[in-house]
């Protein structure tokens, strides 16, 4: 049985994999640590501070860069984004729920899981909130919806087609629509009832192409 230790290794080996881009570079941390585990009475982690390795140095140098850069892009977000146009999408939200309305919130990609998390967090603060499946939405799932409520749509681009296809389905049926992506000049910007601005100059990874910080700023 795993110990409460092994339990926090595991989980730093986590943030090597989302701070590196890939499992390589965490894989020879585990490495390093599982045979420290072999080699170091009572499982210590002596073996691996005693003589460290080139690529541990490399792996804690890029998760120190990404958090970093993450904060860097996170604070940039503040001079980016309106305090008017977030003062609008919570008057929004509060408007329709004190109506009976309920919160949508929809995604495609990677935006998906992020509007999943962002449903939830709602839900917690006492807000009724449900994610709605933007492919499904033009398949029958816009039934769901109800005249008083109300629909977050987050997309990076802001010009995914079957997003935008679910905006089109959702603003024909009445529904307010509060954007989120990364791109002002976007279609959804366009079409949104309130925009909320989520863009970074910077993913955090070498090619700046897999999203990282771009997540961290839509929540």
């Amino acid at each position: 049985m795993a110990s409460e230790r092994d339990e926090s290794h595991v989980d730093r080996f986590g943030a090597a994999r989302l701070a590196t881009g890939g499992q390589g570079a965490a894989k020879s941390l585990e490495g390093a640590y599982r045979n420290s585990q072999a080699t170091t009475p009572g499982g210590g982690v002596e073996g691996v501070l005693s003589e460290p390795d080139p690529d541990d140095e490399r792996v804690v140098e890029e998760i120190e860069h990404f958090l970093d850069l993450a904060l860097s892009e996170l604070s940039a977000l503040r001079t980016h984004s309106e305090a008017d146009s977030i003062k609008r999408a919570a008057d929004l939200i509060m408007e329709h729920e004190a109506m009976g309305g309920r919160v949508h919130v929809t995604g495609v990609g990677k935006s998906e899981y992020v509007a999943r998390y962002a449903a939830s967090s709602l839900s917690s603060t006492g807000t009724p909130a449900y994610f709605l499946h933007a492919t499904e939405c033009v398949h029958g799932s816009a039934g769901q919806v109800l005249e008083a409520d109300i629909a977050i749509a987050i997309s990076n681009s802001g010009d995914t087609r079957e997003l935008l296809t679910a905006v089109t389905t959702l603003k024909e049926v009445g529904i307010k629509i509060i954007g989120v992506s990364g791109n002002p000049e976007s279609t959804l910007a366009m079409a949104s009832d309130v925009f909320l601005y989520s863009g970074v100059e910077n993913e955090g990874g070498r090619l700046n192409l897999a999203p990282r910080a771009s997540i961290l700023a839509k929540h």
